[in-house]
């Protein structure tokens, strides 16, 4: 039987009940065997702003999934030297995996909407379907712009905690507001023992 392979990206700056939801909503909706979560490297659609230190964004990763035996976390990206393209994180996975395993690459419906900036697309879009997971409320009708091609292969799950954002979370440890009960507790005290987001805080969105 071939695996189905989630993958899920972001800078995870910090990772959050958002993304976990996100993934084990796709993980049963979709019958994933498992979800591998990259952290990005050096994400080039964020250049804009100060990035927390890969190292630091893994380890709160490895914290936020170690307790389901179906999420796992993967360095490919933090390794690779230079930026971080799905492209060439999706061609990886392909090769470890086989052409016979069924990918599903799972982000926000936000970074959807600029699926055709992304580099190589057409080629991305063979290696793998898209789920992506909105807000309620989000309108399917932004999506206009995309082409029909892409449309297939994208797929639309709505997901209640997606209300919660890295930016947000940021926020309020600069402002020195609680973030308790919006990310797992061992991410909470991870961020106050290296004293993470005291001063450094953007207002462009993270998710």
């Amino acid at each position: 039987m071939n695996k189905a392979i989630g993958i899920m990206g972001g800078t995870f700056d910090p990772i959050h009940y958002g993304h976990l939801v996100t993934a084990e909503a796709a993980r049963y909706g979709y019958k994933l065997d498992k979800v591998i979560f990259v952290p990005s490297g050096r994400p080039p659609h964020k250049k804009e702003r100060q990035i927390t230190a890969a190292e630091h964004r893994y380890n709160m990763t490895e914290l936020a999934v170690k307790s389901n035996p179906y999420f796992q976390i993967s360095r490919v990206e933090l390794d690779r030297p230079g930026y971080s393209y799905a492209i060439d994180t999706m061609s990886q996975f392909v090769e470890q995996y086989g052409s016979d395993a069924e990918l599903y690459f799972i982000t926000g419906a936000d970074a959807i909407l600029e699926i055709i900036t992304w580099k190589n697309v057409d080629k991305l879009m063979e290696y793998c379907q898209f789920i992506a997971a909105t807000r309620p409320g989000f309108h399917l009708d932004d999506l206009h712009q995309l082409p029909d091609k892409f449309i297939r292969k994208i797929i639309f799950m709505e997901v209640p905690a997606l209300a919660i954002s890295s930016s947000d979370i940021r926020r309020r440890v600069a402002e020195h507001r609680p973030i308790k009960y919006l990310l797992p507790e061992p991410v909470e005290n991870y961020i106050y023992q290296h004293d993470l987001y005291r001063e450094v805080y953007s207002s462009s969105p993270g998710k």
